[in-house]
Formats: C-alpha cells, sequence, structure tokens
C-alpha cells in the first residue's frame, strides 16, 4: 500500500496496484527488454511515472523501443520548471514544436540517471545523449538514422536552454568528431623518444600561443613523427634526425594528397608547405636553444627549404561591385545577414571581430559613437568611427536580444553565439544575390582600405582602421591605388584627348553636370591649406570635426551658414551632425540673449 500512496485519488490506482502485486520496482529490473515491451499498454504509464520521480531506473534501449511518452507525464510532475524551460527556449527562438521535442528528450535523458531535469549535468547530457542515439540506430522504427539526428538536435538546443536557465555553467558549443583518440594511436605509433621530445615542445608552446595555431603546429609534428615511423625506422629521437630525413619529407609534402577537395589539383599549396617547413624549423631552432637530453645534432631546416611564395595584390570589390553588394544585403529578410555585410563592408573589421564583439562595443565619445573593437588576430584592440546608420543597425539588433542570456557577447542564435561560418554563408547568400562571384569577408576589408586610399585617406590612418601592427601590412594598398588611380587615369585621359580633338575650343556644355555640381560645392569644401577630395555624393563622419572642437569660436554672423549645415544634415539623415550644429546655434541664442 505504501508504493500505492502517489497515485491516491488517481483513475490509475488499481493498475498500480495490479502492476506492484505482479512485477514491482525489483522485479522491473530483472526482466529483459522484450519481456518488459511485452507489458500490457495500461502499465507503461505506471512505469512511466515511476521513472518520472526517479523511483524505477530506465535505460535508453527501453525508452526508444516502448516509445513511451515521459514527457508528458514530467510537465505535470515537473510544472515549475516544464514551465520556465518552455519560456527561456521560446525566447531563445525555438519553435513550439521544437520546445516540446527537447523536453521530452531532456526528461529521457534525465530519467535514465535517476535525476530531476532542473538538475542535470553536462556530463549526463552527453552521455545520455550518445545512449539515446545507440538505442535509436538498433530499436528505432522507420529510420534508425533520422531518429538518431533528431536526437543530437534535440540536445543541441537543450544544451543552450539549460546554459541561459543556469541549469548548468558549460556554454553550448557545436558538437564535432572528437579526433583525440584518433591523434594519441598515431603519437603512438612513433618512436616514443621523438614523440615525448615533440609533444613536450607542445606543452610548452601552448604556453604562450593561441589555442588553434598549437592545433596547427602539432598536426605537422605528428604527420612528420608517423613519416618517420614509417619511412625512417632508425630515428629514435630527434637527435637521430639527419638533413635526408627533411629532404626525404619535403618530397612527401609535395607529392602527397590532400584531404577533401582543392584548388590546386589535389596537393598541397606552396603556403601549406611552407607553413609544414616553418612549424618544423621554428621546433628544431627552439629544442636548440632549450637546450635537454634531445636536441637536433645539427642545423637541420634552412630558409631556403620553404617555397617561394607569390605575393598576389588583395583583391577587392570596385566601387559599382561594392554598391550591388550592399544593395542586396538592405534587400535581405534576415537581420543578421544585413548587419554583418553592412559592417564589414563598412569598417573592416575580420569576422572574428565581428563574432567577438560585446553588448557594450558602442561608445559615445561627445557627439560621435566609437565601436570598440575586441581583442583579435594581432592582440590588439581598437576604436573606430562608428557611422549613424550602423549604430541604428546595432540598436535593432540589441532591441531584440533575449534578456535570458547569459554572455556579454553581441551575436547570438538560439542561444548559441553566432559562428565565423554563420558570416562566411551571410556574405555569400548577398553575393550570390548581387550576381558576384568569389566575395568573402575578407574581401570586404580589403575592398574598404581600397576605396579608402583611392579617396586620400593616409595610410596612417587606415593602419588605425585596420588594426594593423606594422606600416608593412598597410602599404600593400599603397600598390593597388597606383595600379587603380593610373587605370582611371588613362581611361579620362582617353575622353579628355577625344574631346580636343573636336574642337580648338572646348564648348560652354562640355563641363557635364558632375563637373558643375563639383565646380559649385568646390567653395564649400576648401581647407586652410588645401581642399577637401571627398566624392560629393559621400558621407563623411569627419565634416563637422572642427565644429565639435574645444577651440572652436563663432558668432552670429556665421549664423546663417551654421543653418544650413544644420539643415543639410538634417536632410541627409546625419543626427550626431545635426547635434552639433543644434547646439551651436543654441548657444548663439544664449549669447545674444
Amino acid at each position: 500500500m505504501q508504493e500505492t500512496a502517489m497515485f491516491a485519488g488517481r483513475p490509475t490506482i488499481s493498475v498500480a496496484r495490479t502492476f506492484f502485486a505482479r512485477v514491482g520496482v525489483t522485479g522491473w529490473g530483472g526482466l529483459t527488454l522484450a519481456e518488459q515491451c511485452a507489458q500490457p499498454h495500461k502499465n507503461r504509464r505506471v512505469v512511466g511515472w515511476l521513472m518520472v520521480t526517479g523511483r524505477l531506473a530506465a535505460t535508453a534501449d527501453y525508452l526508444v523501443a516502448a516509445r513511451l511518452n515521459v514527457g508528458d507525464m514530467a510537465s505535470r510532475h515537473h510544472h515549475q520548471f516544464f514551465t520556465r524551460f518552455c519560456g527561456v527556449a521560446g525566447e531563445l527562438g525555438f519553435a513550439p514544436k521544437a520546445v516540446q521535442l527537447q523536453w521530452s528528450t531532456l526528461v529521457k535523458i534525465a530519467v535514465i540517471h535517476q535525476t530531476r531535469p532542473d538538475r542535470i549535468t553536462t556530463a549526463q547530457l552527453v552521455a545520455g545523449r550518445d545512449a539515446l542515439i545507440e538505442a535509436s540506430l538498433h530499436h528505432a522504427c522507420g529510420e534508425p538514422q533520422r531518429a538518431a539526428q533528431v536526437v543530437t538536435k534535440d540536445v543541441f538546443g537543450i544544451e543552450a536552454t539549460l546554459f541561459h536557465l543556469g541549469v548548468t555553467d558549460d556554454p553550448p558549443t557545436k558538437v564535432g568528431h572528437d579526433k583525440a583518440a584518433e591523434r594519441g594511436v598515431q603519437w603512438a605509433g612513433a618512436a616514443p623518444r621523438l614523440a615525448q621530445t615533440l609533444l613536450g615542445y607542445l606543452d610548452q608552446v601552448a604556453v604562450s600561443l593561441r589555442p588553434s595555431t598549437v592545433v596547427g603546429i602539432e598536426a605537422v609534428l605528428r604527420e612528420f613523427a608517423c613519416f618517420l615511423s614509417r619511412h625512417a625506422s632508425e630515428v629514435g629521437s630527434v637527435a637521430d634526425i639527419r638533413r635526408a630525413h627533411i629532404e626525404a619529407y619535403k618530397t612527401h609534402l609535395s607529392t602527397r594528397a590532400t584531404v577533401g577537395s582543392s584548388r590546386h589539383g589535389g596537393k598541397l599549396s606552396k603556403v601549406s608547405i611552407a607553413g609544414h617547413v616553418s612549424a618544423l624549423r621554428t621546433c628544431f631552432e627552439r629544442l636548440g636553444e632549450w637546450g635537454g637530453d634531445d636536441i637536433p645534432a645539427a642545423i637541420l631546416v634552412f630558409s631556403g627549404d620553404s617555397p617561394i611564395l607569390d605575393q598576389p595584390l588583395p583583391r577587392f570589390l570596385d566601387d559599382a561591385a561594392a554598391a550591388k553588394l550592399l544593395v542586396a544585403a538592405r534587400a535581405d529578410p534576415d537581420p543578421f545577414v544585413r548587419l554583418a555585410v553592412e559592417f564589414l563592408a563598412r569598417t573592416g573589421m575580420r569576422k572574428g571581430e565581428l563574432i567577438d564583439l560585446a553588448v557594450d562595443a558602442v561608445v559615445q565619445i561627445g557627439s560621435s559613437y566609437w565601436l570598440h573593437v575586441p581583442v583579435g588576430k594581432l592582440h590588439n584592440d581598437r576604436y573606430i568611427p562608428l557611422h549613424p546608420q550602423l549604430k541604428e543597425l546595432l540598436d535593432e539588433w540589441i532591441a531584440q536580444r533575449p534578456v535570458a542570456l547569459r554572455s556579454k557577447y553581441l551575436f547570438f542564435e538560439r542561444g548559441r553565439r553566432i559562428t565565423a561560418s554563420r558570416v562566411d554563408h551571410a556574405v555569400a547568400k548577398v553575393a550570390a544575390a548581387a550576381g558576384l562571384e568569389g566575395v568573402s569577408p575578407h574581401r570586404l576589408r580589403h575592398t574598404l582600405a581600397t576605396q579608402a586610399i583611392n579617396r586620400g585617406m593616409s595610410l596612417e590612418v587606415i593602419a588605425a582602421l585596420l588594426g594593423h601592427r606594422s606600416m608593412r601590412m598597410t602599404m600593400v594598398y599603397a600598390r593597388i591605388a597606383d595600379r587603380t588611380v593610373a587605370d582611371e587615369y588613362f581611361a579620362v585621359s582617353d575622353k579628355v584627348e577625344a574631346l580636343y580633338g573636336q574642337a580648338k575650343a572646348l564648348p560652354a556644355d562640355a563641363e557635364g553636370a558632375e563637373m558643375a555640381k563639383l565646380r559649385k560645392e568646390m567653395h564649400q569644401r576648401m581647407l586652410g591649406n588645401g581642399y577637401c577630395a571627398r566624392p560629393v555624393e559621400l558621407d563623411c563622419h569627419f565634416e563637422s570635426i572642427c565644429e565639435s572642437c574645444t577651440f572652436f569660436v563663432t558668432t552670429v554672423e556665421f549664423k546663417p551658414t551654421l543653418q544650413r549645415q544644420r539643415d543639410d544634415a538634417a536632410g541627409k539623415g546625419q543626427i550626431g551632425r545635426q547635434n552639433i550644429f543644434d547646439g551651436l546655434l543654441a548657444r548663439l541664442e544664449e549669447n545674444a540673449s
């Protein structure tokens, strides 16, 4: 009677008594899977309730084979947490049906571990996922592969929801194939002393280098160690390596096939070969410098071992193509696609810097907005001026940001950080819509730098804008500018020569509409020691920089000019510039009064 007390007042009280009398909790564990699935259907609700309340152990095989719906029972037994789970999952962007499937899978994993859904750990979640996938491949009806994929998809969303609910403290990450065991087998096949020395070197460089860089170095050293174990079994340590082994490995690199598709006919590119050779050279040099029991007997790798790399100019979009791209981006219904393309094209940020932006990245200095670009590839951060239109795009994105997110990062989708591949897809999507080929996020960075230098921006300012640590990185754009200016110069020269050949004196209407427009506005663009060469139709963030300076002084005689500048800013939608002139006009009114 004690076992059935929990069913008091329920219609299933008689069924529960029968189940406990004939099977019971202890007897259930002694049944085979086939016997468990063969139990009368009316007993399944009792079994499910016992599992949900933690009184009966469940196996993944039974949950899949019996198709037991424990989610519905748990939604009533854990009603408060169920409501919170659905609320946060919906706020993160999951559809109602997806939320229900996530809840059902979460409950199944919880009953496998005989715990509550709100007390599940990341380790239990992963173990339960693997158990359900394995059971689906053996016992799922219909399409077992699809059933396993559904479990993976559900857990993908569960991880995000539980993290932002505060149940788990591990941020959700993309599930990938763990190759640690495979790497371990390959290292075990290398000479023990050699593997020990190389792995010790990796431990040291991991202290100072980025994890992604260490991953690349480890792959090179592992491949080299495996190559020696196959083709030079006499090498048992680094001290045994000779120049001939390096030369044989270089030949191997030049002929070995790549994994997957390749633009170089299935062979390693010069850049990849140079990376392998450079990693080996640095390793051997460091081991020799550090000293120890196992160091190279002589210099093994020289600078001439690396192939001479081509130095092509950065690829960029011309003005017409860049305009088509932005038009296509603004027509895209996906808000992240619009924001990503606009930011990359108008700030020159790297895609990694974009996805690492924090929620508080925008700061206001005076009347202008600046964007704090986080520490990135070159280990430095910077502030860059933020155009008002980009500020509006960010404001719209932040307004739609779920309140439940537990992260300082700005860009999230369905509870997970947006990845670099999502940025790549966004740019590729817009480029396809614009009819452009070969457009990547980094190409937009080159495009902005080219546009800037062709319009007179100094190399120093471009270096600051792009976050370059050396002017050598920026000088490449000067080469682009020279060529672009030359092409435009000769194109214009041909037209001028043709015009001169028509008559000794140019007709009055030869000026053209754009030339007339430039001439009329030239006096407005003159500076103290020159003039501004910016195209008239291109907005300038620094157009009112003098007026915002603390040394700027004006009097009432300039009020008409200030008023026209204020109206011009309002007409162009330049809110920050308009506010500057509003403040100046207000001060003039105060002084006059």
